[in-house]
């Protein structure tokens, strides 16, 4: 079970499994579901007509296609040139670097955002395929609950993609410099200022002049993973 956005992803972790198909439709997943358990009982692949008909998929060139568009996202392995050279591709996992916490709430001197809290083998290991194709990513654990309705919750592990800028709309980790302050918000530039919004009806929000003075954008969200057990905080 999952949540997303346009702009990030919400997982679940279930008995220490995270469980997504990324950037696929509902008919690319049967097929890789198809091809791989075919491929495990026969030790090859099944053909393209093979596919057509177990899937209900209605012609050849769709199949096509859609294999495709699986083996740009990584999924699968595939040579048109030789018949049945479809085969499986598991993605390996990807370890993210926790590199602290991050208020969702009023903002407060939180540790993390300029060198990490936690050692560098505390990290969370995710299936590539999960994953926007970055090597920089990074987590932080979430603390307050600011951004609620964004299905952001305390105790939550946020995945970030590192960069300076944002887009209005973008929920982005923010550095407010003249407070040496953390917080996570939305992200909108108006009027020469910046608003950073709660996704939470009882927040109001906070509203940045001089942004290029005081503020510095250091990530944006892109997935957000709520364990079953919160993990306790360091002791201050």
């Amino acid at each position: 079970m999952y949540y997303s956005s346009n702009d990030y992803a919400m997982i679940w972790i279930v008995g220490g499994v995270l469980m997504r198909e990324t950037g696929i439709t509902e008919r690319q997943a049967k097929m890789k579901t198809f091809i791989e358990a075919y491929f495990s009982d026969h030790g090859y692949a099944p053909t393209y007509r093979e596919i057509m008909k177990n899937v209900g998929i209605p012609s050849l060139s769709v199949v096509r296609y859609n294999l495709e568009r699986l083996q740009r996202e990584g999924l699968l392995e595939r040579d048109p040139r030789v018949a049945r050279g479809i085969r499986p591709q598991k993605p390996g996992f990807q370890p993210i670097r926790i590199w602290g916490y991050i208020q969702a709430g009023e903002p407060t001197p939180v540790p993390g955002m300029n060198e990490p809290v936690f050692g560098a083998d505390e990290a969370l290991a995710i299936s590539q395929d999960l994953l926007p194709r970055d090597d920089n990513l990074f987590a932080l654990i979430v603390r307050g609950d600011s951004m609620i309705d964004a299905m952001v919750h305390d105790g939550d592990y946020i995945i970030l993609k590192p960069q300076q800028e944002a887009r209005n709309g973008e929920m982005v980790a923010i550095w407010l410099k003249n407070r040496e302050e953390t917080t996570l918000k939305y992200f909108f530039f108006e009027n020469g200022k910046v608003r950073l919004q709660p996704a939470n009806p009882t927040m109001q929000p906070i509203i940045i002049d001089n942004p290029d003075e005081n503020l510095e954008v250091r990530g944006k969200v892109v997935m957000v993973i709520r364990p079953l057990e919160k993990r306790l905080p360091l002791a201050q």
